[in-house]
């Protein structure tokens, strides 16, 4: 048996979390029913204080119980580099906030491990990441210049187009044939930031589902298909998508197969890819989600294997 680990979990406040869907949580009651000990804090009660990485926040127990699914200990300051493993689970918006938490986390990073990997997490956001994979990717541009993205439109036609850091489906657009919306919504993104935009070939087949499958590791352990709501171009669950079970095709397990080696390498331990057809459309690192969801279909509860996956890490 594994020797008890100190946790400290940074994450979203933990009494708005949704017990049934949430993955944190999943991986809060595996850690501690392995005996490990929890600690609870949000992102922006660190300090970094004369070389030291510190935190405010709380031991934590967890419980599968609506309403009182957590109990917190006396509020104290936590020194991280007293813990053993920190997982890094606020979800995003990616953006300077976020970069500044992968950086503070690099003073304890590898001593204590952070999970993902902090420097990986930073240089790996979820849509510019997988473009070092553009062979598996439907055709894709990412620019802020109007006229590039209007001559990708006049060749591709039925387009996506999104913001590079947002998450959950937030602002992403199906810009259809004969859609004249396109310059104004370039107008309004580029209005509200100097960021580029990304833009893709729409890949049809997104009305059979969008598939997560969950990498541990590197390696392909469990997937579901979220399929859109009908007059939805997105298909994540909180914007009415409906999770099924599903299985591997030849295809996933080809991607999978190519990207799994360089995951492992960048210290990506928990991470969950998205396939729609027989492309690859995203990689995300900064705080996956589905572990739930696989688990009521499949009865396979990936949280053990990315405990098993840190245990042997540390």
């Amino acid at each position: 048996m594994a020797r008890a680990l100190r946790v400290a979990v940074q994450m979203d406040p933990i009494a708005g979390i949704n017990i049934d869907a949430d993955s944190t949580f999943a991986l809060m009651l595996e850690a501690q029913a392995r005996g490990h000990r929890l600690w609870h804090y949000h992102v922006r009660d660190l300090a970094l204080v004369g070389g030291r990485l510190l935190a405010q926040g709380e031991p934590v127990t967890v419980e599968r119980k609506l309403g009182a699914h957590y109990v917190f200990g006396p509020r104290e300051e936590i020194d991280l580099s007293t813990m053993d493993v920190v997982l890094m689970r606020q979800d995003p918006p990616f953006d300077m906030a976020y970069i500044t938490a992968t950086h503070l986390l690099e003073h304890i990073h590898p001593k204590t491990l952070v999970v993902n990997d902090p420097a990986s997490v930073r240089n790996a956001p979820e849509k510019l990441f997988v473009l070092q994979f553009q062979d598996l990717m439907p055709e894709t541009l990412v620019t802020a210049s109007r006229a590039q993205i209007q001559a990708f439109r006049e060749k591709h036609q039925d387009i996506i187009v999104k913001p590079l850091f947002g998450n959950g489906g937030a602002g992403v657009f199906h810009i259809k044939p004969g859609d004249s919306n396109l310059n104004s919504l370039v107008e309004m993104f580029t209005e509200r930031s100097r960021e580029p935009l990304m833009v893709q070939r729409y890949v049809p087949e997104v009305r059979q589902g969008d598939k997560r499958i969950i990498l541990v590791d590197g390696v392909p352990m469990g997937a579901i298909n979220r399929v859109p709501a009908a007059g939805e171009a997105r298909s994540n669950m909180h914007v009415g998508g409906r999770p099924e079970k599903t299985t591997l095709t030849a295809r996933e397990q080809e991607i999978c197969a190519r990207i799994g080696p360089a995951l492992r390498e960048r210290g990506m331990i928990f991470v969950g890819i998205d396939v729609i057809g027989d492309y690859l459309t995203e990689i995300n690192v900064t705080s996956p989600t589905g572990l739930q969801e696989i688990a009521r279909f499949d009865g396979v509860h990936l949280e053990r294997a990315i405990w098993d996956a840190i245990e042997a890490k540390r």
